[in-house]
């Protein structure tokens, strides 16, 4: 049952419940670190320490994802509100701060009169204060935000409009999940819309390892505290004993797979007691634990993806560099 919030005239928070047998972060961690080779889930990174790690990630000169996706944005914004007929409701999977959708706010406010724009995102507080940010800028502006999982708000037909929808996943986010999950998340979105809406997506182009690899291993480090927050925040949430120095930050770009793995790994052999979990871990020296896969795409694997899910191409924008790739597809 969604529970329902009216927060101001031009903000409405809706709340979808996870659900059942959806692990805790105890349960995911204590699975993870008995599992054979170890793993702690991406979606953990993400705790307020982690995301603001991330926010520096984004201003590293060697993370040019968001630079090339924004470059894409800014140029191509007028173009990208206007393939699909006016008027539009917008809808994003994972807004955060949705900095760059105000690229496209400012452009849909420009050729139609008022705009509604759904975020969906897992963090309340993340979604309420960037939801109330954005009514306060743009007095056209009103927002019905979900805050929940990407699959359970999909799932739940909470999510209604009564015009054409755009969605947008952007960031290269559809990156981060396995094959199978980033195949079934987009099935839940098109069932969501109507034939005729349209879903933006944002992917990471394949190329060369030497430049993929320091994307996610930057040379001060930025990026290796950010995956070892991830042992910090066992730390503090689950009376963790992790010595985040005794972790080494690897990363590798998997060109079969299409994907830069990034790992800790032990630099010596150690032994972790989880006091809220009643277990030791034991580590080997060497020996690694899995902390993210980030796949990365062509314009025909973008497109394949999508007509897996009941979505046709419609049209394909590029920063100048061909590094990044925004894609408008359309429901059939």
């Amino acid at each position: 049952m969604t529970i329902k919030t009216a927060v101001s005239d031009r903000f409405e928070l809706i709340t979808v419940p996870r659900s059942r047998g959806v692990p805790s972060f105890a349960q995911d961690v204590a699975s993870g670190l008995r599992a054979r080779p170890k793993r702690l889930s991406s979606k953990y990174l993400y705790d307020e320490v982690g995301s603001a790690l991330f926010d520096a990630i984004t201003h590293l000169p060697e993370y040019y994802l968001t630079r090339a996706e924004t470059e894409i944005l800014s140029q191509w914004g007028w173009q990208i509100v206007r393939v699909l007929d006016a008027p539009l409701d917008f809808v994003e999977l994972g807004s955060g701060s949705a900095i760059k959708t105000r690229l496209l706010i400012g452009e849909a406010l420009r050729v139609q009169h008022e705009l509604r724009y759904s975020p969906i995102d897992i963090s309340t507080e993340a979604i309420r204060a960037s939801s109330m940010a954005l009514v306060e800028s743009y007095p056209a502006l009103s927002v019905r935000a979900y805050a929940g999982d990407y699959f359970d708000v999909l799932g739940s037909h909470a999510l209604v409009s009564e015009r054409k929808m755009l969605a947008m996943f952007m960031g290269s986010n559809i990156g981060n999940y396995e094959p199978d999950e980033a195949k079934q998340l987009l099935s839940l979105l098109g069932g969501a819309l109507r034939a005729g809406d349209g879903l933006l997506l944002g992917a990471d182009l394949k190329k060369d390892a030497a430049t993929l690899e320091l994307a996610y291993d930057d040379p001060i480090g930025v990026t290796a505290a950010f995956d070892r927050n991830v042992l910090a925040r066992i730390n503090r949430e689950l009376e963790g004993a992790f010595d985040l120095g005794k972790f080494g930050h690897v990363v590798h770009y998997d060109e079969v797979r299409g994907s830069v793995d990034s790992f800790l790994e032990a630099r010596e052999r150690v032994s972790v007691p989880i006091r809220s979990l009643g277990m030791r871990v034991a580590f080997a020296a060497g020996e690694r634990i899995h902390m993210e896969s980030s796949y990365k795409f062509t314009d025909d694997e973008i497109a394949a993806l999508g007509g897996d899910a009941g979505f046709r191409q419609r049209a394909v924008w590029h920063d100048r560099g061909k590094r990044f790739s925004v894609q408008l597809l359309v429901k059939a």
